[in-house]
C-alpha cells in the first residue's frame, strides 16, 4: 500500500493540477489515478483537501457529439416541466417545491402565472 505525497495549500511543486485546473487548459485526468494532495488546515475541523493529478498524463477533454448535446437538452427540458401543469416553467423546478411556483402557491382565482410571464 503506497501513500500519497500531501503538500500544504497553495505548496504544490510545477507539473500537479487540479480537476478545475485540468478543465481551465482542456484536459481531463484521462483515468490516471490521484497522484498527490494538497491540505489546508482548518481549526477545530478536518483539514480540506484537494487531490492533484500529473498534467502530463492529462487527456484533452472529449468533444461533445451531437447525440451527447441532444440529451443534455432533453434532460434539462425535463428538470423545467412541472409535473402538475405539464408547462415548461422556464426556470429549473425546486425540489423543495417538486412542482413549479405558481402550482405550488396558488392564486385565490385559481389562475396560473402566465399574466406574470408575459411582463
Amino acid at each position: 500500500m503506497s501513500t500519497l505525497p500531501v503538500y500544504r495549500w497553495r505548496l504544490a511543486p510545477d507539473g500537479y493540477a487540479t480537476r478545475r485546473q485540468l478543465r481551465a487548459r482542456g484536459l481531463r485526468p484521462g483515468g490516471q489515478d490521484v497522484a498527490a494532495q494538497l491540505e489546508r488546515p482548518r481549526r477545530r475541523r478536518p483539514p480540506l483537501v484537494a487531490y492533484l493529478y500529473r498534467i502530463d498524463a492529462a487527456k484533452p477533454v472529449r468533444l461533445m457529439t451531437p447525440a451527447m448535446r441532444a440529451a443534455l437538452d432533453r434532460a434539462n427540458a425535463a428538470r423545467r416541466t412541472c409535473p402538475k401543469c405539464r408547462r415548461d416553467a422556464g426556470y429549473v423546478i425546486p425540489a423543495s417545491l417538486g412542482m413549479c411556483v405558481p402550482c405550488a402557491y396558488p392564486t385565490p382565482d385559481g389562475l396560473h402565472d402566465d399574466f406574470l410571464r408575459s411582463a
